[in-house]
Order: structure tokens, then C-alpha cells, then sequence
């Protein structure tokens, strides 16, 4: 099923749309022209938001889980995406090595959804013609351990083994070690000083260094280029930020944290006002404040005024008081979702592989409001419809009435964050000559 598109046919989602898809042939050109010139990140996912007058994405995260979530029908889309990922990277691979985030078996129990994405990427990577084992990392991991999954399929998690310059296992040798784990507790030294290997993503990626405004700002760079060639105002695919540097919130130092927070929230909603003004939005603007790192879904506050941060009633200040050890806050333009499955609030998220669109879902929270974090409990997944592809648009539809024409510009929006994870790879690349 498809969620039902409210956004008016007359309104600017639906113009954005018709000049996307009339400028199809320069827009692919001009991703084609990019990835000539940048390395795609292995695979990513960016979760996007469509306020009707603007769809922009809001989160790209470069580990991402959920490929569980991804239909049989899109499979072989994902396994041509892997090949010409590996090959690219590794023609002779004939191994990989797959590590998750540490799991307890004490508590596997608890984290079988996250399990069956891992089997997801094994059985796509297996189909790519490589031999795939799943090693992890975690100190309670000592021997092979098989766990349950729901539907009778069951994961053997296996130690990982180090050797001077080589990561592995028990008689496996891989050319190529995928990250399925953020690094969001900092890099664990058995990854580091890997010499002879391709280890995918960059340790430099993981959340331990990676900052969402730098993202954000690489983002901006790539929107600036497109809306140039289509002839629109970025901001309609761009979500507008501002960062808040070196807020360490504690107990005692909880009220400079706020008035850091405070100004640059009302910079930004007089940025968003503005913006409002000249399109003659009736919505009243928002701005959300997050970790300028991490993925987690934790302390995300939805501001609508500087008078929220200065009343800000218990929960939210332990909220605050919990990010102890983040080196920074994003305060990140709200974008609304008119979205809708089945009453509930959907937003959709985009799976790509080396630069190709793979496939998605929608994430729906009926407990949750237009304006709020979906990525929360509660939530559940619908995936994208792909009765017909995704990837092709009809260009004889009428914008807003094609699901793929819709799903295509979604895919136009999530191929840009995937250029920004680029961009923002390759300025953070500690070998690289220059570090920006």
C-alpha cells in the first residue's frame, strides 16, 4: 500500500516535481558528471520529509540498519548494486566480513529485529557471488554463537580474530570488511592500523568523529549546484541549520548551555520566518535541537520559540543534562510530514548502494505528530510500493498523481545526501592531504 499524497496538485511540492521531471536527463547527467570526481559512500540511507512545500531530507546515516524492511522485489536491485559496489572496490573478493553492533547473547533476545537487517545484508552480499561470515567485535562474543530469528532463520555471530595488519576469523580470510556498526562509542582499537584490507565505511564516518552540521553543510553545497541547474530556490530540498559549539550540559553549567542554544534557535526561526514570508506559508515554523552526533533518537527537543528553551520543564532539562559527553548541538530547520498511512504519520527513507537507488520504506508512528521524531518506539515500517519502479518516472503523469514520479524525486533527494556524505568524507579523511 501507498501512503495517500495529500499535498494539493497545485502546490509547490507539485512544481518542484514537474521541473525535476522535466530536467531528468541533465539531472542524471550531472550525478554522473559528480561520481566521476567523488566515491559514493558503500551504502546509505536518508530519511526524508515532505512538508508540501518543501521535501528535504533530515537524517543520513552512512551504517544503516532496517535492510530487513526491504521487500523480495527489491533484492535484486540491492545484489546489481552490491556487485558493482565490490567490484569497484575489490574484482577478486571472493570474502567478506560482516560486523554488527556488539550484541549481549545474554540479551539476544531483544535485538533479533537488528539481527535479521544483518542476515538481509548477508543474504544480499551472498547472492553478489562472495562467501559472507559475520564476525563480531564485542568482548561477549568468545565462541560461535547461532541465535534465533523470528520466521526460523537463525545468525551465527563468530569471534573476530587480529593479526598484526589483518582482521578475520577462524580460517577466513576476508578481502573486504563491511561496518554494520556506527562507532558511536568510539573506534575500538582491533579496527584501527588495518593495512591490507578494505574496511567499509571509514572509521572516520562513525559517530565517534562524524557531526551531522558538517553533513548538513556539505548538503547545502551539493543543493546549491542542483537548484542552479533546475532553476529553483534550494531551500524548497534543503532543511536550514545552525550548530551551538563546545555545549557540554551539566548540572552546573546547564544555563550558558541554554543561552548558547537560545541564540542560535532565534537566528534560525527568523532565517525559516522569512523563508515562510516569501512562499506565503501559513505554517508556524519549527526548529529541532539534537546531538550533533549519534542516531539514537535521544534529547531531540522540538522548538517553536526561545521562550520553550527558557521554560524548559524537568524532563526535558535531564533530557539535556544526559548528552554530558556530545561536543556540539545542531539546531536543525523542523520540516513537517503531510504524509499519511493509514491515519498515522509516515515519512519515507531511501536504501542506496554504491550510487543506485535500492529501495526503501515508510516509517509511521501513530503516536506521533507532523512535526515530531518518528524514529522512536512505537514505530513501524511500510515498505515503498514497487509495483512499478521507483526509479523510472512517467513523464506524461501529472506531478503528485504518479507514485513514481513521486518516488523519484524522493530518490533525487537521497542521491544528494548521498554526494554530501561524499563531499563530507573526503573533507574529513584524516590521510587525506588536507583535512577541512
Amino acid at each position: 500500500m501507498v501512503p495517500h499524497l495529500i499535498t494539493a496538485l497545485t502546490g509547490p511540492i507539485n512544481e518542484l516535481e514537474q521541473r525535476v521531471l522535466d530536467s531528468m536527463p541533465a539531472i542524471e547527467r550531472w550525478f554522473r558528471l559528480e561520481w566521476m570526481e567523488h566515491t559514493p559512500p558503500f551504502y546509505c540511507s536518508v530519511d526524508i520529509r515532505n512538508a508540501g512545500f518543501k521535501l528535504a531530507p533530515v537524517d543520513t546515516n552512512l551504517f544503516p540498519g532496517g535492510w530487513d524492511h526491504l521487500t523480495p522485489e527489491m533484492l535484486p536491485l540491492a545484489v546489481q548494486a552490491a556487485m558493482a559496489a565490490v567490484e569497484k572496490i575489490c574484482p577478486e573478493a571472493r570474502n567478506l566480513l560482516l560486523i554488527p553492533e556488539n550484541i549481549d547473547p545474554a540479551n539476544a533476545g531483544r535485538n533479533t529485529f537488528y539481527l535479521s537487517n544483518i542476515a538481509q545484508l548477508q543474504r544480499i552480499f551472498h547472492m553478489t557471488g562472495l562467501n559472507v561470515r559475520i564476525g563480531s567485535i564485542s568482548p561477549s562474543i568468545k565462541k560461535n554463537t547461532t541465535i534465533p530469528l523470528p520466521g526460523g532463520e537463525s545468525i551465527t555471530l563468530e569471534p573476530v580474530v587480529r593479526s598484526k595488519t589483518r582482521l578475520g576469523l577462524k580460517d577466513f580470510d576476508p578481502c573486504t570488511i563491511l561496518l554494520n556498526n556506527d562507532l558511536s562509542a568510539g573506534i575500538p582499537g582491533i579496527l584501527e592500523d588495518i593495512h591490507e584490507q578494505y574496511l567499509l565505511p571509514p572509521l572516520h564516518a562513525g559517530w565517534s568523529l562524524r557531526r551531522k552540521s558538517r553533513h548538513f553543510k556539505s548538503y547545502e553545497e551539493v543543493a546549491k549546484r542542483l537548484g542552479k541547474l533546475l532553476g529553483i530556490d534550494p531551500w524548497l530540498i534543503t532543511p536550514m541549520h545552525e550548530q551551538c559549539e563546545g555545549v557540554a550540559f551539566s548540572d552546573t553549567n546547564t544555563d550558558s548551555g541554554l543561552e548558547c542554544l537560545s541564540s542560535n534557535v532565534d537566528t534560525l526561526l527568523t532565517r525559516i520566518r522569512r523563508k515562510y514570508k516569501e512562499y506565503g506559508i501559513k505554517e508556524k515554523p519549527f526548529v529541532v535541537v539534537k546531538a550533533d552526533n549519534g542516531t539514537d533518537g535521544k534529547g531531540i527537543m522540538t522548538v517553536r520559540d526561545t521562550k520553550d528553551l527558557q521554560v524548559l520543564n524537568e524532563r526535558a532539562r535531564a533530557k539535556l543534562l544526559a548528552q554530558k559527553d556530545i561536543p556540539s548541538m545542531i539546531i536543525q530547520e523542523g520540516v513537517l510530514t503531510h504524509e499519511r498511512m493509514h491515519d498515522a504519520v509516515a515519512e519515507p527513507v531511501v536504501y542506496m548502494m554504491d550510487r543506485y537507488v535500492v529501495g526503501g520504506f515508510y516509517r509511521i508512528h501513530a503516536e506521533r505528530g507532523e512535526d515530531e521524531n518518528l524514529n522512536a518506539p512505537g514505530a513501524s515500517y511500510v515498505p515503498l510500493a514497487f509495483d512499478q519502479s521507483t526509479q523510472l518516472p512517467q513523464p506524461g503523469a501529472k506531478p503528485g498523481a504518479s507514485v513514481p514520479n513521486r518516488f523519484y524525486m524522493y530518490g533525487v533527494v537521497a542521491r544528494l545526501g548521498l554526494l554530501a556524505s561524499s563531499y563530507e568524507l573526503e573533507a574529513t579523511d584524516p590521510e587525506a592531504e588536507v583535512y577541512a
